[in-house]
């Protein structure tokens, strides 16, 4: 069977578009400001945004999405399909050509090997991969010879498209990370912080949660890029504060992630200094429900795995009454008007793989009281906050300092106490939060809490990956160095089973039935994800920085090296 074309897009052979410059490093230097800092620029070390897009500046993968979602190369000739030959007929390998004369910021070739060890790297079982999903079905991973490399999947995989593939599974340069294996992935600070890379700029210096400074690569592959001499990205701060840099003071290039309200947005742009520039993609602010037991009374350790079962969140009716409290069209109001949806989806697009699940959007706080009733709670003792088996119904509900956040985590602990639920908030600085120290009680993937929220997404426009991330062997723990995506510790061998069963699919439509059941498993059948707010991503970026495209399937500073200084 020939590949469906329709199932990742038409694919873009071409370069990119001619800029405006043709000199590299004749334009100074470009300021980005991220609010969440940067804590590392190894994206397998770190399910954190900020970490994988500002890493994406130096590490790349062989293929990556263009602002359309179309296949693209990076660091190969072509992008294989049956077409060329690239992808087998039975679908059980693809093989890459990496662009002859490819060499690393050292000066050193890039090869196949590159690539054969960055899979081993991650398919590691000690080192707690965080993006071990791109990976899922891998059989194995071999060199041809020097600039080809084939990999081979454990049964057919009609979406080959993963593996290296993105900015979340870019090559690493075998000699830099040689000794880096496994359960000393973590400890390997100056590889994790000092990548040698084949992107537009290299580090030059790294503060981590603070600042990364970069200069323009002299051996990157396209001798008139990048424009600017210097990058450097400053972290911190909150999201206004960031747009303010960009918007009013002129102090900055580029914000990314400007989660402000309408309002706010409005009055910034009268400043004339820059603009706001958005899109929507598969991006979605969710609550997620710890599966797992997070109490510090438990010996570290034996927090938040699947040892010990949450005492009240394992009651799926009282997931479902969390999220039946939850007037999502009023979050939307608040937080983004045009620029977000009241979604039920953890998968909002492309729409043959979103599910027509609307049933969360109206709020029923009678239908939430009724099932917290039928799961036995009740105020026994008149203080308001419901009981059972003499525990009260009380809840840590965290997420990273944002205002738009902030107002979220008001309004739902507003409307969980009147269910009757004491909820205690907790606001952490986003560096920390989506970073991924495994020594800090903070991180989201760690889940020292009841309840916590954030915004993820996937690159490209196939969830295959994304959804695999949901599978029983992916939930952090001390074993993993507090890695995984199976954030909520969600775990059902009957998901697992479907998950293997959509690696193979090959006909699109049977993706997009899979897709959507997998999707409704996890939200509407389960409740262990509780999504708010399809959000479009929002940034913005002065008038002076030309050549800016946002970017939904692939990182915010995919083409860095096409921006330019207007004059």
């Amino acid at each position: 069977m020939k590949l469906k074309t329709a199932l990742l897009g038409a694919i873009a052979l071409g370069a990119f578009a001619p800029t405006a410059f043709a000199e590299r490093a004749s334009d100074g230097i470009v300021k980005v400001l991220y609010s969440q800092a940067v804590s590392t620029l190894n994206p397998y070390l770190s399910s954190g945004t900020k970490d994988i897009e500002v890493s994406s500046l130096i590490i790349e993968p062989l293929a990556g999405f263009d602002s359309e979602g179309n296949l693209m190369p990076r660091l190969v000739t072509d992008i294989p399909t049956v077409e060329n030959g690239g992808v087998a007929a039975d679908f059980t390998s693809i093989t890459w050509k990496i662009k002859p004369g490819m060499v690393w910021s050292d000066g050193t070739a890039v090869t196949a090997d590159d690539a054969v060890f960055t899979a081993a790297y991650c398919m590691s079982p000690e080192g707690g991969c965080a993006q071990a999903a791109k990976y899922e079905g891998v059989k194995s991973v071999e060199a041809l010879d020097t600039q080809t490399v084939k990999i081979t999947f454990d049964a057919p995989k009609p979406n080959p498209y993963t593996a290296l593939v993105g900015a979340t599974a870019p090559l690493l340069q075998k000699a830099q990370f040689a000794n880096c294996m496994g359960a000393a992935a973590s400890a390997c600070t100056e590889q994790n912080f000092g990548p040698i890379g084949t992107g537009p700029f290299r580090v030059t210096n790294f503060i981590t949660n603070d600042v990364v400074e970069m200069e323009a690569n002299p051996n990157y592959r396209d001798p008139a890029k990048p424009a600017f001499a210097n990058l450097m990205v400053k972290g911190g701060g909150d999201a206004a504060a960031a747009a303010r840099a960009v918007m009013e003071t002129g102090e900055f290039d580029y914000a990314w992630n400007t989660q402000i309200a309408p309002e706010v947005q409005m009055q910034m742009e009268k400043g004339g200094k820059g603009q706001f520039v958005s899109a929507f993609g598969t991006l979605v602010e969710r609550l997620e429900m710890n599966m797992t037991d997070p109490s510090a009374d438990l010996p570290e350790g034996m927090r938040s795995t699947a040892k010990h079962p949450h005492p009240i969140l394992s009651d799926i009716r009282v997931r479902e009454a969390l999220s039946k409290a939850i007037d999502r069209g009023l979050l939307v109001e608040v937080g983004y008007g045009n620029a977000g949806r009241p979604t039920c989806n953890l998968v909002p697009a492309p729409a043959i793989f979103a599910s027509d699940n609307t049933g969360c959007i109206p709020q029923d706080m009678d239908g939430a009281k009724a099932l917290l009733t039928d799961a036995g709670w009740a105020d026994s003792d008149g203080d308001g906050i419901l009981d059972k088996d003499g525990n009260k119904f009380s809840i840590l509900y965290q997420t990273s300092v944002n205002p738009v956040r902030q107002d979220f985590q008001a309004l739902i602990k507003g409307w969980w106490n009147e269910l009757g639920v004491e909820v205690e908030l907790k606001a952490i600085d986003g560096g920390v939060y989506f970073g991924g120290d495994a020594n800090s009680p903070d991180t989201f993937q760690k889940f020292y809490a009841d309840v916590e929220m954030y915004a993820n997404n996937f690159d490209g426009t196939d969830p295959e990956s994304y959804l695999a991330a949901y599978t029983c062997d992916k939930a952090p723990r001390p074993e993993t160095q507090w890695q995984g995506e199976n954030i909520n510790r969600f775990c059902d061998p009957n998901y697992d089973a479907m998950v293997a069963e959509l690696t193979q699919a090959r006909d699109i439509k049977d993706r997009g039935t899979l897709a959507r059941k997998m999707n409704n498993m996890l939200t509407k059948d389960s409740f262990t994800i509780v999504p708010l707010v399809d959000r479009g991503r929002l940034s913005a970026h002065s008038n002076k920085l030309g050549g800016v495209a946002l970017n939904v399937w692939d990182t915010e500073l995919w083409n860095a090296q096409d921006w330019y200084r207007l004059k």
